[in-house]
Parts: structure tokens; C-alpha cells; sequence
């Protein structure tokens, strides 16, 4: 049994690269990177992050808890039927047109998903070459699916939690009163990989070919599914690692609820539906008290009377290597009181060989950073400052 078990997880995983949506992300995640890169050195003429950095977090986390929760569905017996993992991909395709990033939250791929069998169910529809597969839909509601949802909500929200605030990308907006500030957006794709059980009699043509195993009296197959999780937030009122990780446990939480009633839908296929609309209600909502709070701070990026404010640091860069962090302001530099950007690097240029600088915390406390400088290192230090004339995004894209 064991050696079944294991030639099938191989199989599963090898199939995982005939997935559109993997290559899909790759190219969404390329795309984004290289916008980024375009839109900062518009900012500040220069990127923080090479263009690589959006397709270095698409795997790493979302391999592990792909892993995790595998374990858990397929020890279960949590099983989904193949149409539903056609239309999740499908529908991670559509929305993903929209352009409109985070509404490739599963709670509306896998949402949509839900709905969309229950009307095809009721209307006996199918999709070409899949006619099979929908045809195999013996009922209008399954409640598996509305468990994997809130899995996939509680693991999207430690995604965020954990990954969302790394390397989020500063930029220069206009605040409602017409003056250049600074925010922080992260736009980020991450791929959770996880095997699902499909019903065996669900695989036919064209997939004659796939590995079936027995579970007692059933027939099952295991199928690695790439599951795209868009996130897009954008802060301008608080620390950006405050407010994406705030985000991250409402999700979380979120996730937590619509996993714990789910199971209700074994016995009342209602509360599944009702669970499903909770779901796409309850992202949305989580979405929409992230924007409100965020619009109704003042600027944190904005110009400061007792110094300059750091909105990002170049990474490897010498103030990468001092410690300075994104919120901190710079009150002196080598002795000189600093006003704006031009005054720092004045006082910068009296003394080529070390830097010595009076920082602020995002706490107020006073700390003092030095380091020597040598031939190569960046001119500026690395950090970006909110600075004015520079061009900045007037409808904050």
C-alpha cells in the first residue's frame, strides 16, 4: 500500500507540469516584477528590488503549506471532483483579465467555482473536450470543496502574514491635499501546490491515462493542483509590515470560520452554499477595511521638520548593511543637521571615507549608525527618500 501510495504522489507531482496555470503564474509574476522595476526607477530612478524578486517568492512558503495541507485533505478523504478543479483553473484565467490582482484570492477562483457546478449541475451543462467530466456531477452541492476553500483562505492568510510585507515596493503618490508623499504597494502572485483526491469514474477520456488507486471500495485519483493566490495592497498611512500583516490575520481568521462551519455542509448542503457566500463576502470585506483605514491616516511618508524619512532601502546596499529600516528618519548626518535629501548628502560629502548618522526609530528613540565607505559602494547609501518634483502616480496605480 505504501508503495502505491508513493508511486501515485510521484505521478501527481509529475503531472503538475502539464498545468497551464503554472506557467501562467510563472509569466504573470515575471510581468509584474519587471513593472515594478519600471514604475521605481520612474520614482527614484533606481529599483529596489531586481526584477527577479516577485518570481522568488512564488514558490518557497506556498510549497510547504501546499504540503501541509495535502496531508490533511487527502488523510480526510476530502474528495473534489474534476470539474470543479477545471473551473478553478478557468476562472483563475478570467479574473486574472480583469487585471484587478486580488480576485485571484481562492475565495473567488474557488467560489466562483462552487456556483458555477451548481448551475451547471441544474442545467446539465458541460465543457468540450471535458463533457465527461461534468457529466459525472452526480450532485448540485459538495461540501468538500467548501472545506478545501477555507483551508486555502487560512493558508492564504499566513501567506500574507508572513511573505506579504517582504520587499513591498515604495512609491511616490499624491496625498488630497496635492503634496508628494510616499506608500508602499505589494503586488504579488504565490502558487500553493496541493493534492486533491478525484473520484476515479471522473477521470475518462481525455485523461484515460491517469493513475488509479482503490481506497476500500472507491476509486481515486491524486491530483497536484497549482492554486494561484493574487494579493495587492497598498499603504500609505501606517508601516506597510504593520498593516499587510493586520490584513494577513483577518484573512486568517476568516479562513478559521469558513473552516469550522463547512463541516456543517455534510448534513445541511445549505450552509454550504451559505458558507461559500460568506466566503467571497468576508474577502471582500477584509479587502474593503484595509482601504478605508489606510484612506483615512494621515500620510506616514510625508516630509518631516526634524529630518528626512526613509520610504526603502536597496538591498546589500551600505544602509542595508547599517540597519536603516523603512519608517526611520535620519536627524543627522557626520554632525549636520538634515532638512531634505539635498542637505544629507551635502553633509555626506564631508567625509568620503565613514558616514556617521543620528537615526529616529519608527518608535522615536534615537540610535546612531556609522560605517566606513569604500570605492564602489552607492553613491546615495541606497536609501529612497519622499522627495518633491519627482513624478509621482496621481491616481496611486
Amino acid at each position: 500500500m505504501v508503495q502505491i501510495w508513493l508511486v501515485e504522489l510521484l505521478k501527481g507531482t509529475g503531472k503538475l507540469f502539464l498545468h497551464p496555470v503554472l506557467y501562467y503564474l510563472l509569466f504573470l509574476s515575471a510581468l509584474l516584477g519587471v513593472l515594478r522595476v519600471k514604475r521605481e526607477r520612474k520614482h527614484f530612478h533606481i529599483r529596489a528590488h531586481d526584477a527577479y524578486f516577485e518570481l522568488r517568492q512564488l514558490f518557497p512558503l506556498g510549497l510547504l503549506i501546499g504540503l501541509i495541507l495535502s496531508i490533511v485533505v487527502v488523510a480526510a478523504g476530502i474528495t473534489v471532483p474534476f470539474a470543479i478543479i477545471l473551473l478553478i483553473a478557468g476562472f483563475t484565467l478570467l479574473w486574472s483579465l480583469t487585471t484587478n490582482i486580488r480576485l485571484m484570492s481562492p475565495a473567488y477562483t474557488v467560489g466562483a467555482a462552487f456556483f458555477a457546478v451548481i448551475l451547471m449541475a441544474e442545467n446539465n451543462w458541460s465543457i468540450p473536450p471535458f463533457s465527461k467530466a461534468f457529466q459525472s456531477i452526480s450532485e448540485k452541492v459538495y461540501p468538500s470543496v467548501v472545506v478545501v476553500l477555507g483551508l486555502l483562505l487560512l493558508a492564504e492568510g499566513i501567506l500574507i502574514l508572513k511573505n506579504g510585507a517582504k520587499g513591498s515596493s515604495p512609491k511616490i503618490t499624491k496625498s488630497k491635499r496635492g503634496q508628494s508623499v510616499g506608500a508602499h504597494e505589494v503586488k504579488r502572485f504565490w502558487m500553493l501546490p496541493i493534492f486533491l483526491l478525484i473520484p476515479g469514474n471522473a477521470l475518462q477520456l481525455p485523461f484515460e491515462w491517469w493513475p488509479v488507486f482503490h481506497i476500500g471500495a472507491g476509486e481515486y485519483s491524486l491530483f497536484l493542483v497549482p492554486i494561484a493566490i493574487g494579493f495587492h495592497q497598498r499603504v500609505k498611512g501606517m508601516l506597510p509590515a504593520e498593516a499587510i500583516q493586520l490584513h494577513g490575520l483577518r484573512v486568517i481568521v476568516l479562513g478559521v470560520f469558513i473552516t469550522l462551519i463547512s463541516a456543517a455542509g455534510y448534513w445541511y448542503p445549505l450552509v454550504s452554499i451559505v458558507a461559500v457566500a460568506l466566503a467571497v463576502i468576508g474577502r471582500e470585506l477584509v479587502a474593503l477595511l484595509a482601504y478605508m483605514k489606510d484612506e483615512n491616516l494621515p500620510p506616514y511618508f510625508s516630509k518631516k521638520n526634524h529630518g528626512v524619512m526613509i520610504i526603502g532601502v536597496i538591498p546589500e546596499s551600505p544602509a542595508s548593511k547599517m540597519g536603516l529600516q523603512v519608517g526611520e528618519i535620519i536627524g543627522k548626518a557626520n554632525g549636520v543637521l538634515v532638512r531634505d535629501e539635498n542637505t544629507f548628502y551635502e553633509a555626506l560629502q564631508k567625509n568620503r571615507a565613514h558616514c556617521k548618522l543620528e537615526v529616529f526609530d519608527t518608535k522615536g528613540e534615537i540610535r546612531f549608525v556609522q560605517r566606513a565607505l569604500y570605492e564602489g559602494d552607492h553613491h546615495e547609501l541606497g536609501i529612497l527618500f519622499v522627495q518633491d518634483g519627482r513624478k509621482y502616480d496621481e491616481k496611486g496605480a
